[in-house]
């Protein structure tokens, strides 16, 4: 494996800055390099045939997709051009954005963008609609590789209602793999003296190592991590009991529990309220996590049914169906409700202060309105950016647009008043208006999630981009499966069982593909294509071989 060229870990990138303290501090754990792009937006870094390529996360992500779109139209035998796509409840705007703009990259018209752990809740939910008239409070608790959600629904007869959602898009399984890693890392140093930090290759064979232990350890109270060659030609090798990591992430797993905290009380109700428990994601095998959890529900039994890492997938499939009017009646009939997971608001005063509007958790579709006052005399315009988040300082906020109303009468500071409101519906779009009460004037701004750094032409760019990857890679995979057929035909010609005239037949025309592969280096897929067939058709039989 290639360390530098192998790419993991872009759901901790999509939409977030590269100045961002987070993405700092992952890079540092990472073997591939991440450069900072226009915009203060990170692009990594890779060789792409012997050429460096920068790519931006969308990009990267859009990859994934086209691959699972191939698997998806090889299993059906048609076309898709139609996706949901989930991501953690706790995404911003921007990051759901840069999503869809993957999914626009990979050819996809992206339908909706769902949260993970609402489409948890359907998978667990949905075989159930006729089981039991009486609502249900169940708690989605998501812990996967790179994020983390806890989400509060309410559940019957086929309506989700999300009451709360929280969580942290920067604690998962990459975070207790870092943990042992640096565990590792410290352990090699003292015992030999010697710093592997800046040697890529080294600490991504022993991340793969530590990441294979941590599984391990699932199942087992000890495990050994052993890397031969780690670094500088000493080999690594150490015991870690399941007692030792729990101690490594204490801190983590806490984290994880307060959350669950906050989402209850977001809700405004007690654990008594809680009726089931799911746990999705595949760091949920943790058994610390399970016990944790337990513990926090006073022993409740957790609800272990549905297959962790494939829950989210089937409640996004079946909603997937719901809006393109397919599957049967219950499919038809379910109905979400979601809520907005971060807070909205404006900076009215020019002083980085949030003033919040729509608080988080609101459930959507909504409409909230706030009247505003001019800050200082004779004041004719009031600017008005928009920002989601939780802090108190818009800084650390993150800025969806802005816009200016004009039209204000001069008058002493405080008399002159701006109605604002925040109109959201059921995709989630947001439309921020704002009307000066003395004149009528009248202005708004939409939030359509079309909105987002890269651009149409950018968006247009990189789907050329793709398609032209994905030509030259059928291209590559075409010549090799070419020349593995040649090669398979010239050892069978060897095979004395075949007559001599049959032997030199398969001889010859082996040779002459192997020749048209170095004489045609720029042969389309279809001239390629075209050499296959010739050559498995003149040997039908042996081909199956």
């Amino acid at each position: 494996m290639n360390p530098t060229n192998s790419v993991f870990a872009v759901k901790r990138l999509i939409g977030r800055r590269y100045s961002d303290t987070s993405v700092q501090n992952d890079i540092k754990h990472w073997p591939f390099k991440v450069v900072a792009g226009p915009k203060d937006r990170p692009k990594i870094v890779v060789n792409y045939r012997g050429v460096q390529k920068q790519f931006y996360t969308e990009e990267i992500s859009s990859m994934v997709l086209v691959k699972m779109k191939e698997v998806a139209e090889t299993y059906l035998g048609c076309i898709v051009k139609n996706a949901v796509i989930t991501v953690p409840a706790y995404f911003n705007d921007s990051q759901r954005q840069a999503t869809k703009n993957a999914g626009a990259i990979a050819g996809l018209n992206v339908m909706r963008i769902m949260d993970e752990p609402t489409a948890a809740a359907i998978a667990y939910g949905f075989d159930k609609i006729t089981e039991d008239s009486k609502e249900k409070g169940v708690l989605i608790f998501d812990l996967g590789g790179g994020t983390f959600d806890v989400s509060l629904l309410s559940v019957v007869h086929g309506k989700f209602v999300v009451r709360a959602t929280t969580g942290d898009t920067h604690l998962g399984g990459e975070d207790f793999d870092d943990r042992l890693v640096d565990h590792c890392v410290k352990e090699f140093k003292k015992k030999y003296n010697k710093d592997i930090t800046g040697n890529a290759k080294s600490l991504r064979r022993l991340r793969t190592a530590c990441e294979r232990a941590k599984r391990m350890l699932s199942s087992s109270v000890g495990t050994s991590i052993d890397v031969d060659y780690l670094y500088d030609g000493v080999d690594f090798s150490t015991r870690i009991s399941r007692a030792r990591f729990e101690e490594l992430n204490k801190e983590l797993f806490t984290r994880c529990t307060n959350l669950i905290e906050k989402c209850l009380s977001d809700a405004k109700i007690d654990k008594t309220g809680v009726d089931v428990v799911v746990l999705v994601g595949g760091s949920t095998r943790i058994p610390k996590v399970q016990q944790l959890v337990q513990d926090f529900f006073k022993g409740k039994e957790l609800c272990k049914g549905i297959h962790p890492d494939e829950a989210v997938a089937y409640g996004a499939a079946i909603h997937a169906a719901n809006l393109n009017g397919q599957g049967d009646k219950e499919v038809q009939n379910l109905v979400l409700v979601d809520v907005t997971p971060l807070s909205l608001g404006v900076d009215t005063m020019d002083a980085n202060v949030m003033f919040v509007v729509v608080p988080r958790n609101t459930p959507i579709p909504t409409k909230k309105q706030e009247g505003l006052i001019t800050l200082y005399d004779n004041q004719t315009s009031m600017s008005l950016p928009i920002y989601e988040g939780e802090n108190a300082n818009t800084k650390h906020n993150n800025l969806l647009g802005q816009f200016t109303i004009d039209g204000i009468d001069p008058a002493p500071k405080g008399v002159g008043k701006v109605d604002v409101c925040f109109d959201i519906d059921a995709d989630g779009i947001l439309t921020v208006s704002a009307q000066v009460r003395s004149s009528g004037h009248k202005k708004h701004i939409v939030i359509s999630k079309q909105n987002g750094d890269l651009t149409t032409e950018e968006i247009e760019t990189m789907v050329e981009e793709a398609a032209r990857y994905k030509a030259e890679d059928e291209k590559h995979k075409g010549r090799i499966s070419l020349e593995d057929l040649a090669e398979k035909l010239k050892s069978m010609a060897m095979d004395s069982g075949r007559s001599a005239s049959e032997m030199k037949s398969m001889e010859e025309k082996a040779e002459n593909a192997i020749a048209w592969l170095e004489t045609n280096h720029d042969a389309g897929i279809n001239e390629i294509n075209k050499q296959l067939k010739e050559l498995r058709s003149t040997f039908p039989a042996l081909c199956e071989e």
